[in-house]
């Protein structure tokens, strides 16, 4: 690739994993260089209006985890957001031209999936039996559930003996190395 230098990239466009949205959704891309502050700013702002009842956040790439990010921090905010999530693949097409027309190299197309997140949140309710689905609150019900979990499983451990006991505690001095390394100079 060396002889070759990308002259464009092209992206296909590919239709959104939803169908039957309203014509009034606000939709989200978040872009790679999207600040998180903007984007939840504006969309935070339109979702506490009563008129406006579902919010459409994608991205697709390095931005994925960022467009994550903002679904989070709006569930966060706006308490009983239904969600689904939907993941799929977008086709782009990097066209490279040689460097030196007259070495007898042909123009080359390489096409690549990238990687791509939509997700709707609803105020209102949404299809449960839907792939993707996310009930409010169940994120949290989750968490409480395995905390309860591991307390109970760390309680039998402390009636069997099986957790370390004062015997194998061992004193750490304030720079943090365990005393029978340290050595005094």
């Amino acid at each position: 690739m060396e002889n070759y230098q990308k002259s464009k990239t092209v992206e296909k466009p590919s239709p959104l994993p939803f169908t039957n949205l309203p014509s009034d959704i606000i939709e989200m891309k978040v872009k790679d260089g999207s600040k998180i502050r903007n984007l939840m700013g504006y969309a935070i702002g339109k979702m506490e209006s009563e008129a406006v009842r579902q919010v459409l956040f994608s991205g697709a790439g390095k931005a994925i985890s960022k467009t994550i990010t903002c679904v989070e921090i709006m569930k966060r905010r706006l308490q009983n957001l239904h969600q689904i999530t939907k993941v799929f693949f977008r086709q782009t097409e990097e066209i490279w031209e040689p460097i030196v027309p007259e070495a007898g190299l042909d123009s080359l197309t390489v096409k690549r999936n990238i990687p791509a997140i939509c997700v709707l949140l609803s105020k209102d309710p949404l299809d449960a039996q839907e792939p993707g689905y996310q009930a409010p609150g169940s994120f949290d019900a989750f968490w409480l559930e395995t905390l309860k979990s591991s307390e109970s499983q760390g309680q039998a451990k402390r009636k069997q003996g099986g957790g370390r006991g004062a015997a194998h505690a061992r004193k750490l001095p304030r720079s943090g190395r365990r005393e029978d390394s340290y050595k005094k100079p």
